[in-house]
């Protein structure tokens, strides 16, 4: 998991050294700070919205604003303060992205299962899923401390740190990246084979009729219809295009696609050096792991971005909130 001596933010120049902060270290300063202060504001403006909308008091939406917290959380407590808080930075990354998981996993269920998968039992799974997604990343971050499972405090530097016992860098990555990859990707690819089985199903859906005179053809304008034509005791069932759940489905999956796309780009760099450098002892510039870490932490800009973008009740109610505000 993140590990603390290698934050940007200190006034530690590219090649270690400290002095006066260079031209490009005050550029990249002024971009990570706008990056904070926008995962801040963006994921402050989804939770006030779910807040205020009454009818976003329901599922998915908590799943939405369980996401929101922990990304509001990282730009809060991690980003800024992340060579303190190294306990909220385990956790608050952890979460977000397992709250990226419960969100492709309730889309999963009511895509595939949209009978089964009543309102009822849908709010059910998800607190569920919110409880486990907290528990879990508390479970990750707090083990060095609960445990004693290798050392948090680095004498030499002077500062606290990601526990480096390779034991626990397999236990922490694992949990809190693997695990969850291995469960998005499946998922989506459940919902692509889902999505592949209903086109090649509908497509075949039709009833035809013995001979050719016992029936009316009518065309429709490539809009969603049914047509009923009664002669001789025959009816006829046709549709034309995707019918609005179908539509909806698409975007959904799209959705959890994209989501799933920019989550693993993010996080999969970070990832990737943080599992073979405590393994293979390799030594990795430290500029390039600060640029993967902040590479990840982005993802919580993006996650609240990606959301709304497909989903229309979200763009009224911003506009909504802002003109209630003037």
């Amino acid at each position: 998991m993140p590990d603390s001596s290698n934050r940007s933010g200190s006034s530690t120049g590219p090649e270690g050294g400290r002095g006066h902060l260079s031209v490009f270290s005050v550029l990249v300063l002024t971009l990570l700070a706008m990056l904070v202060v926008a995962t801040f504001l963006w994921n402050g403006l989804v939770l006030a919205t779910i807040l205020r909308v009454r009818t976003f008091h329901r599922v998915p939406h908590n799943l939405v604003a369980s996401m929101a917290i922990s990304d509001v959380m990282v730009a809060a407590l991690v980003m800024p303060l992340s060579l303190v808080w190294i306990s909220f930075d385990v956790l608050c990354c952890t979460a977000s992205i397992w709250n990226v998981t419960a969100i492709a996993l309730d889309r999963y269920w009511s895509i595939t299962r949209h009978l089964e998968y009543t309102l009822r039992i849908r709010r059910r799974i998800s607190n569920i899923m919110i409880a486990l997604t907290w528990v879990l990343s508390a479970f990750i971050s707090l083990a060095p401390l609960l445990f004693g499972w290798g050392e948090t405090y680095s004498e030499d530097s002077e500062e606290c740190q990601v526990s480096q016992e390779p034991s626990y860098t397999i236990f922490s990555t694992f949990g809190a990246f693997y695990l969850p990859l291995c469960v998005v990707l499946f998922v989506y690819w459940k919902i692509y084979k889902a999505a592949k089985f209903r086109i090649g199903s509908r497509k075949s859906n039709s009833i035809t009729p013995i001979t050719p005179e016992a029936l009316e053809v009518k065309e429709a304008a490539q809009q969603p219809q049914m047509v009923f034509t009664v002669r001789h005791a025959t009816v006829t069932f046709q549709t034309d295009g995707d019918t609005w759940r179908e539509q909806k489905e698409k975007k959904a999956a799209l959705m959890v696609g994209i989501l799933i796309g920019v989550f693993v780009l993010c996080w999969i760099p970070f990832f990737i050096t943080e599992l073979i450098n405590p393994l293979c002892s390799c030594d990795i510039p430290p500029i390039w792991k600060s640029i993967f870490l902040w590479l990840g932490y982005s993802n919580s800009f993006f996650n609240p971005l990606i959301y709304t973008a497909f989903n229309k009740n979200y763009n009224n109610a911003f506009r909504n909130l802002f003109f209630r505000q003037h």
